[in-house]
């Protein structure tokens, strides 16, 4: 295998020894990278050429299957909450489009072509089906010779709705795909063309749905609320204040809200789209469950336990009334609150609330025992069970995942790598380093074989490997491993970035042991504290940490005059956060 196929596993550590560095002392988490697919089983893409101008607007063919926590159930100690974008984006055309064609008269001004349905039908198919079976060069294909076809008619005047709603299609088909910057190129040629539509134009309340979303993907969120807004506009006027149309982009505004501070508008925004949904399909529905875990999740996020619990409580007697007790939704459900339970400090019944969702999802007919989902829980509930000091039942549920991975994609594929440096940090957590390092060396070993010598991914077993050998003595191999990796992060991710200062971090504890010179320790700290600040702010507990190993260093060096600074500065943040803590 060769390194461009190679998945790369994000690596934190479950637990590293406190002696090595501050840094890892708080990074107790357990390696959350399950090699899931990109293609979400809901996304729509179409793609279409035509060889004319044809003035037809193009009617979007979806997807129409049922709205699948599968695809938005987010749980305990993810990279994130509810990702909304992702959600949305799986059912935007559905929850538009559905509504139109059911109980509303056609709003287009011109009849759809029967050749051109089928032919969309059937490229619709056909781009879906590349994307899942992972033939993205196909599918790009397909896409790029849409939008040649598109920009022509551009080029020749037509910058009418069809143009846009072929381009947005396109732009739907690259998010899928994950070229963001084509997205980005799509976006700022839709924004030109759809700023000189009337609002009346059939469509334009979806694409410009679908815009806001993308626009949330890339980080634009000034353009994002913009046509965000202007979608909701043209919904209110043609269907109202209480048309479930509303809901799509209810819940793209809270998502970005949520995402620039303003929790309080995305929780608005939020009751709002629940309110609206409530009002026109009752309580119980299960089109609920989106803007409810939203509004979850946002809850956690912002210590509001007691609306997250009552959030995901709901959900879960959704899911019972109509799927039954047994159904796998409902042990996703379960996940969710064990999340709450955690946030309360209720740990007994979040661990609890894990196994039952467990044991419900093993039963299930609709779970495998190598889904994604199913092994993400293992090891959430593995996590937690270190974290409470159950380690050993932790272990058996990271070595089943393991066993698992291997009977599915047979041993030494990439996908165990993710288990064995689990299996190694759990071992460390239990002082058992000689098991550490076997599992580690094997771990490397596998990714040496599916990577180049160079690639970013061979350095996170590499760098725990330095860890375990710190804790076993074994300094100089230690440091070699920790300047490979440094040097391999320094290329592949940036001087200034988060991974290099991890690696930095961990060479220090390393040469401080080997003696270094302290004049060149300073340096690496000083380049750690910098990296930290850019990333977590100026008075961050990982900022904290660094700056009273940079005073050890000028204290010994007899630094003084640079010494008074960092001491003064140490002082300020440590009376902040007494002052924090006692409020």
């Amino acid at each position: 295998m060769g390194a461009s196929s190679t998945t790369t596993p994000s690596v934190s550590s479950l637990l590293n020894p406190p002696s090595i560095s501050s840094h890892y002392s708080r990074m107790n988490q357990m390696f959350l990278s399950i090699y899931l697919g990109q293609m979400a089983t809901h996304v729509t893409i179409i793609s279409v050429c035509l060889s004319n101008h044809n003035r037809n607007i193009i009617k979007y063919v979806i997807d129409s299957g049922a709205f699948s926590c599968r695809t938005s159930v987010r749980c305990f100690a993810t990279t994130g909450s509810l990702n909304l974008d992702s959600a949305l984006q799986s059912n935007i055309w559905g929850s538009s489009d559905s509504q139109r064609s059911s109980g509303k008269p056609d709003i287009s001004k011109k009849s759809f072509d029967n050749d051109l349905e089928q032919m969309l039908q059937e490229l619709f198919d056909e781009i879906k089906s590349l994307i899942k079976a992972g033939n993205n060069n196909d599918a790009l294909d397909l896409l790029e010779a849409n939008y040649e076809a598109v920009s022509q008619q551009i080029d020749a005047g037509d910058k009418g709705i069809e143009q846009v709603a072929i381009l947005d299609v396109i732009a739907l088909g690259y998010i899928a795909i994950g070229d963001l910057k084509m997205v980005g190129f799509l976006l700022n040629l839709l924004n030109k063309v759809v700023n000189k539509l009337l609002d009346d134009e059939p469509l334009l309340d979806s694409v410009l749905t679908h815009m806001g979303s993308m626009y949330t993907t890339l980080g634009k969120f000034e353009n994002s609320l913009h046509v965000y807004k202007r979608a909701l506009g043209i919904i209110q006027r043609k269907y109202g204040n209480n048309s479930t149309l509303l809901v799509t982009p209810l819940l793209g505004m809270g998502k970005v809200f949520g995402l620039i501070g303003r929790a309080t508008k995305a929780t608005d925004l939020y009751h709002r789209a629940i309110t609206v949904l409530e009002t026109n399909i009752g309580a119980e529905n299960e089109q609920l469950v989106l803007p409810l875990f939203a509004l979850g999740n946002l809850s956690i996020k912002e210590g509001k336990t007691t609306d997250a619990e009552n959030a995901f409580t709901r959900i879960l007697n959704i899911y019972k009334k109509l799927y039954g007790e047994d159904d796998e939704r409902v042990g996703m459900t379960l996940c969710s609150l064990a999340n709450v339970k955690c946030a309360k400090g209720d740990v007994d019944e979040a661990v609890l609330l894990y196994q039952n969702a467990l044991l419900l999802l093993k039963n299930s007919k609709n779970v495998t025992s190598d889904d994604g989902l199913m092994e993400k829980i293992m090891i959430d509930l593995a996590e937690l069970l270190h974290s409470v000091g159950r380690g050993s039942e932790g272990r058996a549920l990271l070595e089943e995942c393991l066993l698992i991975t291997e009977k599915h994609w047979g041993k030494e594929h990439p996908n165990s790598v993710t288990h064995l440096i689990n299996l190694a940090t759990s071992y460390s957590r239990s002082k058992n380093f000689v098991e550490a390092e076997r599992l580690l060396r094997t771990s490397l070993k596998i990714m040496s074989k599916a990577a180049s010598p160079d690639d970013q991914s061979i350095t996170f077993p590499m760098l725990n490997l330095a860890v375990t050998l710190y804790n076993l003595n074994q300094n100089e191999e230690a440091e070699q491993l920790a300047l490979e990796v440094l040097q391999i992060r320094e290329k592949a991710f940036g001087k200034d970035s988060l991974p290099v200062g991890e690696a930095l971090d961990c060479l220090v504890s390393i040469q401080s042991r080997l003696e270094k010179d302290d004049k060149e320790l300073l340096g690496h700290l000083q380049r750690v504290l910098k990296i930290q600040e850019k990333a977590f702010g100026d008075e961050s507990e990982e900022v904290i940490g660094t700056l009273k190993k940079i005073l050890f260093y000028l204290d010994k060096m007899g630094m003084k005059n640079e010494k008074f600074p960092v001491q003064k500065r140490l002082s300020m943040l440590r009376t902040k956060y007494k002052e924090m803590i006692q409020h």
